[in-house]
C-alpha cells in the first residue's frame, strides 16, 4: 500500500440510512427467493416458523458481532476479532479469513443465480443453465464497476435498491395475503406430519439469509459514530429482514399451490405469482426479486472486498489484494467477483446455499466462543454468549447431520472445499511466520 494511499483520511459518507441499507441489501436479497422453494418442499406450511427460528439465531450471532465491533472498531470485523482476540495464534487468524472470505464469496454467488433465474425466468430459455451463469456474471459484473467507481455512489444506489424493493416487497406480501384463499387446516393437511428436526433443518439452513448484517462492520471506516450506528442498523435491520420474511413466506404459501412452489424452486414466487395474480402479479415479483438480489450482491461485493484487503495487508492473502485507489480496495472487489462467478460456474444453487449456511454457522460460532472469552473487555453478559454459542454448535450439527444423512455426495463435495481452504491458510499463516521475522 502506498504511503499517500494509507495515509490519506476517510471521508465519513455513510449514515444510519446507508449503513441499514448495506445490512438490509446482504439479508434480502437471496434469502426468501432462494429458500422458499425448498423449505416448502421440505417442511411446507411450517417454513415461515423455521424462517422466525433461523432470524433468532441469527440475532444471537449479531450480539457478539456488535460487542466485538464497537470494541475494535476494525474493518477487518471477523476476520479482526479473531486475529486481535488470540495474537499469537497466526493460523487461527488466516483460518477463518479464508473461510469467511469464501462464505461471502459463495453468498455472491447465490445472489447472481437467484438474479439470473428471475431475470430469465419469463423467456423460452428460462432452463437454460449456461445462460442462466452468463447473466450472473453479467450482474456481478456491473456492480463491481459500481463498487468501483465510488464509495458514496454506492451508497446511494443502495439506498435507492433498498429502500425501493422494501416498498416492492410490502406490496407483494399485502396482495399476496389478500388473494390467499387457502386455510390452516388445509395447508396442514398438504404438509402432513413434518418432523421438528426438519424445521430446525431448515431454520439452519436460513441462516446464510441473514448474514449480511457483518456487512456493516466492514463499514467502520467509512461510518459516522460507530457506538451508535453499529448496534442501531444491526439490529433494526435484522428485525425488518425478519419480518419481511416471514410475511412474504405466509402471503406465498396462501395464494400460491405447494406444487407451483416446489416444481420452481429457483424462481418460485414469480411462477407462483403468475398463477395466482396473473401477468402482473408475476412481473412485480420478478421486480421485487431483481431488487433484491441487486442491493444484496452490492453490499457482500462493497463489505467483503474490505476484510479481503485487510487480510492482505496482514499478509494471509496475496499482497496485491491489499492496494487500494482512493481507499477503494479494487483488487480485492476484482477478485471476489471473479471468483464468485467460478462458484456459479462449478456449482449448483442448493451446493452454494449449503456451503453458505455452515459457513457462517461455523464462523458466527467461533466469534460468539471469542466475545464470551473477551466478554469482560466488551461488556457482553456470560448468559447472551453462552446461548449464542449454543444456538450455533446446534445449528451447524443439525445442518451437517442431515446432509450426511440424505445427500452424503453433497456433503464430501463441501468437506473437500474446506481441506482447500484449511491447507491454503496454513500454507500463508506458515510462510507469514517465516517472511515476519
Amino acid at each position: 500500500m502506498s504511503e499517500q494511499s494509507c495515509c490519506r483520511p476517510r471521508v465519513k459518507s455513510l449514515g444510519a440510512l446507508e449503513l441499514v441499507a448495506i445490512a438490509l441489501g446482504g439479508m434480502v436479497g437471496g434469502g426468501i427467493f432462494t429458500i422458499l422453494g425448498i423449505s416448502v418442499a421440505m417442511i411446507g406450511v411450517y417454513t415461515p416458523i423455521a424462517i422466525a427460528i433461523g432470524g433468532g439465531i441469527a440475532a444471537l450471532a449479531a450480539y457478539s458481532y456488535i460487542k466485538l465491533g464497537v470494541y475494535y472498531k476494525d474493518e477487518g470485523a471477523t476476520y479482526s476479532f479473531l486475529k486481535r482476540s488470540f495474537p499469537a495464534r497466526p493460523f487461527a487468524a488466516s483460518l477463518i479469513g479464508w473461510w469467511v472470505i469464501f462464505g461471502y464469496i459463495s453468498t455472491l454467488a447465490l445472489y447472481a443465480y437467484t438474479f439470473s433465474s428471475y431475470a430469465i425466468s419469463s423467456f423460452s430459455f428460462a432452463e437454460n443453465e449456461w445462460i442462466r451463469k452468463a447473466v450472473a456474471g453479467g450482474i456481478i459484473a456491473l456492480f463491481t464497476l459500481i463498487n468501483v467507481w465510488s464509495v458514496k455512489g454506492m451508497g446511494k444506489v443502495e439506498d435507492l435498491m433498498v429502500y425501493s424493493k422494501l416498498v416492492i416487497l410490502a406490496i407483494i406480501s399485502l396482495v399476496l395475503v389478500r388473494h390467499g384463499d387457502a386455510s390452516l387446516p388445509v395447508l396442514l393437511k398438504e404438509s402432513g406430519d413434518v418432523p421438528f428436526y426438519n424445521i430446525l433443518v431448515v431454520a439452519s439452513l436460513t441462516f446464510v439469509a441473514y448474514e449480511g448484517f457483518q456487512l456493516v462492520i466492514n463499514a467502520v471506516g467509512e461510518m459516522e459514530t460507530p457506538e451508535r450506528n453499529i448496534p442501531l442498523a444491526i439490529y433494526t435491520a435484522i428485525l425488518l429482514a425478519v419480518a419481511i420474511y416471514v410475511v412474504i413466506a405466509i402471503g406465498a404459501l396462501m395464494a400460491i399451490p405447494f406444487k407451483e412452489i416446489i416444481e420452481n424452486q429457483e424462481y418460485a414466487l414469480a411462477a407462483g405469482a403468475g398463477q395466482a395474480l396473473g401477468h402482473w402479479g408475476s412481473d412485480l415479483v420478478i421486480l421485487g426479486a431483481l431488487l433484491a438480489t441487486s442491493s444484496a450482491i452490492s453490499g457482500t461485493v462493497f463489505g467483503a472486498s474490505r476484510q479481503m484487503a485487510v487480510i492482505a495487508q496482514d499478509g494471509y492473502f496475496p499482497v496485491l489484494l491489499a492496494k487500494r485507489k482512493n481507499n477503494i480496495p479494487v483488487n480485492a472487489i476484482l477478485a471476489m467477483s471473479a471468483l464468485a462467478f467460478c462458484f456459479i460456474l462449478a456449482g449448483s444453487l442448493q451446493i452454494i446455499l449449503e456451503f453458505g449456511s455452515i459457513t457462517f454457522l461455523l464462523v458466527s460460532l467461533l466469534i460468539a466462543a471469542t466475545n464470551h472469552k473477551m466478554r469482560q473487555q466488551t461488556n457482553s453478559h456470560a448468559i447472551f454468549t453462552s446461548l449464542s454459542m449454543l444456538g450455533l454448535l446446534a445449528g451447524t450439527i443439525i445442518l451437517v447431520g442431515y446432509k450426511a444423512m440424505n445427500q452424503p455426495e453433497q456433503l464430501l463435495y463441501i468437506l473437500g472445499l474446506y481441506a482447500f481452504l484449511t491447507i491454503s491458510a496454513f500454507a500463508y499463516a506458515k510462510r507469514r511466520k517465516i517472511v515476519a521475522p
